[in-house]
């Protein structure tokens, strides 16, 4: 509950600031045919991380169907957007996915599956970054250049303390998870697929954030594809909130004014964006879970 409340004092403080006659206004120009859109997209989105899922456990000698990666990811990204920390969901499907052998090939597919995707996203938006200095030098606050050169010094610091670390005892357990690893993400042909599926995941979410924006009138300028809304985006992976509710719509209130526009256009889309990711998944996975209890608890009767 408390998290819940947090979300929404945030989102109403939010409102408030930036003046709710603007937000109403909003969503007063949203039509039919860029939520069914972006609906459909959202449909994407959880086909592509349910290959990207079997593809992963099925290099760590997993096999799963086609259809039952597609269900138990509809089930997972809901529960994802209802629970608190953003990763029930995940527990859920590694739990349902245990194997005869125990539950720790099945959870390990799903971190790597995970990592996969996080990892693209960082892709994305570290290059936003160095984008933004050339392409919007002008709406960027004094000192932007500046913190750039600070995040890559302070990635150059990671980068060395990993190199540190490496010498140490937990380089001797990360040696157990390099045939993994390597099966995962290089060995025959799996980089491409990694990347080429986690790519065209993200930027399916980029695609629906830009259709809320168009939906909400403030279309966003083709440069928001690897500035802004990859931000927006990346926050909701702060697990201090329930299916990034808040914490995004606080970034798209800061990041809008840097393209033109308002805080009060920022937060409409982010609001509407939340809408379509949760309405996307919400039947279908609250259909899936109740099938599956249904299953179960005739099975428990037998």
């Amino acid at each position: 509950m408390l998290t819940v409340a947090f979300c929404v004092a945030i989102i109403a403080a939010l409102v408030t600031v930036v003046d709710p006659a603007d937000v109403v206004a909003a969503f007063e120009n949203v039509s039919l045919g860029p939520v069914l859109t972006g609906l459909a997209i959202v449909q994407l989105q959880v086909v592509l991380s349910a290959l990207r899922w079997r593809f992963t456990a099925d290099r760590l000698g997993q096999t799963i169907p086609a259809g039952l990666a597609i269900r138990e990811y509809y089930i997972a990204s809901f529960v994802n957007q209802i629970l608190p920390g953003g990763m029930a969901g995940d527990a859920i499907r590694a739990y349902r996915a245990r194997a005869e052998d125990g539950w720790k090939r099945p959870a390990a597919a799903i971190v790597l599956e995970r990592l996969s995707g996080q990892l693209a996203f960082f892709l994305l938006a570290g290059a936003g970054l160095f984008v933004w200095p050339l392409l919007l030098s002008e709406n960027l606050p004094p000192g932007f250049a500046g913190l750039v050169l600070i995040g890559v010094g302070i990635v150059v610091v990671i980068a060395s303390l990993g190199l540190i670390v490496a010498r140490t005892r937990l380089m001797a357990r990360f040696e157990n998870l390099k045939p993994d690893l390597a099966a995962v993400f290089w060995r025959r042909g799996a980089f491409a697929v990694q990347f080429g599926l986690s790519m065209f995941t993200v930027l399916s979410y980029i695609a629906v954030f830009m259709i809320a924006a168009y939906a909400t009138g403030a279309p966003l300028p083709a440069v928001a594809l690897i500035t802004v809304i990859p931000l927006c985006l990346m926050t909701m992976l702060i697990p201090a909130g329930i299916g990034g509710w808040g914490t995004r719509e606080a970034a798209a209130a800061a990041l809008w004014p840097l393209l033109g526009l308002t805080s009060a256009e920022g937060l409409s889309a982010s609001l509407l964006y939340g809408m379509l990711c949760l309405c996307g998944v919400a039947p279908q996975g609250l259909l899936f879970l109740a099938t599956a209890m249904t299953r179960r608890r005739g099975h428990a009767e037998r």
